[in-house]
């Protein structure tokens, strides 16, 4: 049995008062003044910033020069709602912030959910020693997913419409477009679908964890065809509600915007993540000497895994914003040229992190046994995607106010201590290698 250690607890707990700390700080500065900003602004514009011009007070030396005096009304009414713009903007940092990390730790533990069922519907040789590692990070999906929607809903109702524009009954009321979808973009039925999605997703943990530590003690496999049973039928609900929950989620804070490739380019994402993470766990269970029957071929199949869905990310990347590029229709190009106009460093840097990097680093099969070379290569795949997802949630809600600064990397410490308590907690819950699942001897003497 796994015992959590005093120290790593230590240090989860660490993370996570460290993190609401530094968020609470994060939503502490983030109310500007409409003066506080202006005075910004007037900086910017002053050092050459361009975000912003500095209002003017216009007299007119001749009553009847009517026109100039109506421009300098406009101007000043244009200047006044740009600085509430950026007021606005810099108010949803923090909400954007928090959202960012909890969804990139949520999904982590809804990939390697996927990932398991994947392991136990196609009834895997390799793998059955991972399991229960596996597990562990499942149980990160109920209290994740939940956190994740409670902070989409709050940033709506007791936030000031923070993250999902659509939320805004001023905006939805002068915007055709989105009225046109407010049947599906309606803060009950999103909080709804939301619910149904975490719904399924923990009932199936639930029952596969049950009938994974049931098999353990019975005689025959009659627990096993259940979770063979189940894990089939999750698969099919997956598929679906993972691409829906990636519209509502993530593609819903740009509702003009929308892309028939999101929800696969989202499962990428997730996915790769989750193994890696996967493998990242098992590195240190297995440095600490308790999983001694985990050897260097499950790691390599393990990297194998991160190399082969870094390849797919790319591709559907590639995809997507090549199709989008190529067709150029106003609608959709939007998308990218925001984020590559204000955030092309890590809109670059993500592509070099995601593809890059891992096709240099675990491209050779050797490197792949290397328990401190996949750690290296996963640390910084692992950054490429956290860096994915606030490419997807930042531009469009704070613009060009973004920075990587205290809100951001706090709420990563937030939720990374939050994971870890949970997952290590549950890997105490029960044996760490399976022992009546049909396939175990099988995964134990697994070589090649």
């Amino acid at each position: 049995m796994y015992t959590f250690s005093n120290k790593l607890k230590t240090f989860s707990f660490a993370l996570i008062i460290i993190g609401i700390i530094g968020v609470g700080y994060g939503f502490m500065t983030s109310h500007k003044s409409f003066e506080e900003v202006e005075t910004l602004l007037a900086e910017e514009s002053h050092h050459g910033g361009g975000h912003a011009e500095v209002a003017e007070t216009t007299s007119s030396h001749d009553a009847h020069e009517t026109e100039k005096s109506n421009g300098a009304d406009a101007h000043g009414n244009e200047h006044k709602k740009h600085i509430e713009h950026v007021q606005h903007q810099i108010a949803n940092r923090p909400w954007s912030a928090l959202y960012v990390a909890a969804f990139f730790f949520m999904m982590i533990g809804l990939g390697i959910l996927a990932f398991y069922a994947i392991q136990i519907a196609s009834q895997a040789g390799w793998s059955p020693v991972l399991f229960r590692v596996m597990e562990a990070m499942t149980s990160y999906v109920l209290p994740g997913a939940l956190i994740v929607l409670g902070i989409a809903v709050a940033s709506g109702t007791i936030g000031h419409y923070n993250l999902f524009v659509w939320m805004d009954p001023e905006v939805v009321a002068h915007d055709k477009l989105i009225q046109g979808k407010s049947g599906w973009l309606n803060i009950g039925w999103f909080t709804f679908r939301g619910l149904v999605f975490i719904a399924g997703w923990s009932l199936y943990r639930h029952f596969a964890r049950k009938f994974s530590i049931a098999q353990d003690t019975a005689e025959d496999t009659s627990n096993f065809k259940k979770s063979f049973r189940i894990a089939a039928a999750f698969l099919v609900f997956f598929i679906y509600t993972e691409s829906m929950m990636s519209w509502d989620w993530i593609m819903s804070v740009d509702p003009h915007w929308f892309s028939t490739l999101f929800g696969w380019y989202v499962f990428a994402s997730m996915f790769v993540s989750a193994i890696t993470v996967l493998a990242l766990i098992t590195i240190y269970l297995k440095s600490r000497n308790f999983l001694p029957f985990v050897n260097e071929n499950h790691l390599h199949d393990v990297a194998k895994f991160m190399f082969a869905f870094s390849i797919f990310w790319t591709y559907l990347w590639f995809s997507q914003f090549m199709l989008i590029w190529y067709s150029n229709i106003p609608e959709e190009v939007t998308y990218f040229i925001s984020r590559f106009k204000s955030y092309q460093l890590p809109f670059l840097g993500m592509v070099v992190m995601n593809f890059v990097f891992p096709i240099l680093m675990l491209m050779n099969a050797d490197y792949k046994r290397i328990p401190w070379f996949v750690v290296m290569a996963g640390l910084v795949i692992l950054g490429g995607h956290y860096i994915d997802i606030f490419n997807m949630i930042m531009p469009a809600t704070v613009g060009d106010r973004w920075f990587i600064g205290i809100p951001e990397i706090s709420a990563v410490l937030l939720f990374a201590g939050l994971f870890i308590l949970v997952v290590f907690t549950a890997l105490t819950k029960a044996p760490l290698l399976v022992k009546g699942y049909p396939f175990r001897k099988e995964s134990e003497d697994f070589h090649y």
